[in-house]
């Protein structure tokens, strides 16, 4: 926050402490003019008011949250652009990738500054880390059928892939099915450690341009017949003229890379299972905007034998139980 922010909490913080110790002080002091266990004088339905002291406990509670509030604002960050005394702060702030967490997490340490983020991974490492260093040497189709690995693996799927491709695993519009046989990069235990470690962009290009409004449309025609579908056959036979600039990524026959050994990462038009949709109106507009999606790298959040574990778990979804 600004300085001048920083400078009305700390003011209003303090005055208001200030404030709530007069009171308290005021409070032990006797009633003007009244000794101590006399009224008063005021009453109200029968209730009298006696001039009675604090109870000590009560007092000696009072002065000792006074003082854990003294304390607290002292030593930890909270008032206004006050860093505190003991150096803590729950995370490392400002940070917008994991290059620069990493190097503010090196700062802190060097620093002597206590993260407690940063703390509480590094227990954490030190605790469960020999566990999925045990699992890391066991192949992925053992750990495929360890039902204290997949009870792990599932876990780190909720926290870190649920997100998009749902709880289920069952994806959604632009992210993969990971319940079925549908592999655009292969669903085999090394290509989808392949996937998670490295990750995935998608290049489906937009072909507007290229092919102009009527274009797209007869190319949308001979997709759709790929997979089965009843369209205009004038259409589809002029859009099967041009497929030969979609072949290089999806094959000749329109199976995909996946069926023909390719690293592109494109789709099976031959079949029902559509990432974006099947219908005609979202298969026009992949072809007119081309598809960029992106299933990021977990190899640097993860690490390989968390990865190594989730892995196990993936491969598993799609295996016949």
């Amino acid at each position: 926050m600004t300085s001048f922010w920083s400078i009305w909490v700390i003011v209003l913080t303090l005055a208001c402490l200030a404030l709530i110790l007069g009171l308290l002080l005021w409070n032990l002091k006797n009633y003007v003019g009244v000794e101590e266990g006399e009224s008063c004088g005021h009453e109200f339905d029968g209730i009298e008011e006696i001039n009675n002291p604090l109870p000590k406990w009560w007092t000696y509670m009072f002065f000792a949250t006074f003082v854990w509030a003294v304390y607290y604002l002292a030593a930890y960050p909270g008032l206004g652009n006050w860093q505190g005394l003991a150096k803590w702060t729950s995370s490392n702030q400002g940070v917008t990738s994991l290059a620069e967490s990493k190097r503010a997490t090196e700062e802190a340490l060097a620093n002597g500054e206590k993260v407690q983020l940063d703390q509480e991974i590094i227990a954490a490492d030190e605790r469960f880390g020999p566990i999925f260093e045990a699992f890391a040497k066991q192949d992925i189709e053992t750990l495929a059928k360890d039902e204290k690995a997949l009870e792990i693996g599932q876990r780190l799927f909720s926290q870190n892939c649920a997100q998009c491709h749902g709880s289920d695993a069952r994806g959604g519009i632009g992210f993969p099915n990971l319940t079925d046989k549908d592999w655009l990069y292969g669903g085999s235990p090394d290509k989808i450690k392949e996937t998670l470690l490295i990750g995935r962009v998608a290049a489906m290009p937009p072909w507007k341009a290229a092919l102009g409004e009527q274009g797209v449309k007869e190319m949308t025609a001979y997709v759709l017949s790929l997979s089965g579908r009843k369209v205009n056959q004038k259409d589809a036979d002029a859009g099967k003229a041009k497929f030969a600039m979609c072949a290089a990524c999806h094959g000749m026959d329109g199976k995909g890379s996946v069926a023909h050994n390719l690293p592109f990462g494109a789709p099976n038009l031959t079949d029902n299972i559509w990432l974006y949709g099947g219908s005609q109106r979202a298969v026009e507009e992949t072809l007119n905007n081309g598809r960029a999606g992106v299933m990021p790298a977990w190899k640097d959040i993860l690490g390989e034998e968390k990865v190594h574990l989730l892995t196990a778990y993936v491969y598993s979804l799609s295996q016949d139980k």
